[in-house]
């Protein structure tokens, strides 16, 4: 028997093999989330701090990969899509506490005790979002970014 038929066959599944990883590929780096890693931290009584890396992302799904660097403080965070950059956030000075539910919240990452992580995922359109820990009084004392998505 002569090789010939076995090259044939090993050529054909080469292209069919190179073309399916063409295919895939772009499927797979279109669906790709982007990270965003944000860092919580401070302490009661003192500044307080949430960082985004980046700060702003391209639209898309998108990971927040959430680490509260406090040592005795729990935080949370929460994602919410603002109608323009100025939108006024509706604070509740008695309770200082922002009011969510005149917000469009996206999700949260709840109860995040000191050293712990926490992920939330999340479809990003264009536009602002306002990420902050909603815990009494953390907001007012810099728990707070805005995050950019770009088209």
């Amino acid at each position: 028997m002569t090789n010939t038929p076995r090259l044939a066959l090993s050529a054909l599944l080469a292209g069919a093999l190179a073309a399916t990883v063409a295919l895939a590929t772009p499927a797979l780096a279109a669906g790709a989330a982007t990270a965003i890693k944000v860092v919580e931290g401070g302490e009661g009584g003192g500044p307080m701090t949430l960082t985004l890396e980046p700060a702003t992302v391209k639209a898309g799904p998108a990971v927040f990969n959430v680490h509260n660097d406090a040592v005795s403080e729990e935080h949370e965070m929460i994602v919410v899509r603002l109608k323009s950059a100025d939108q006024p956030i509706p604070l509740d000075t008695a309770k200082h506490r922002v009011n969510e539910k005149e917000l469009k919240s996206l999700g949260e990452v709840e109860d995040l005790k000191p050293g712990k992580d926490g992920t939330l995922k999340a479809n990003l359109k264009a536009g602002t979002y306002l990420v902050f820990c909603n815990i009494k009084g953390h907001y007012e004392a810099g728990m707070q970014n805005k995050l950019t998505v770009t088209k």
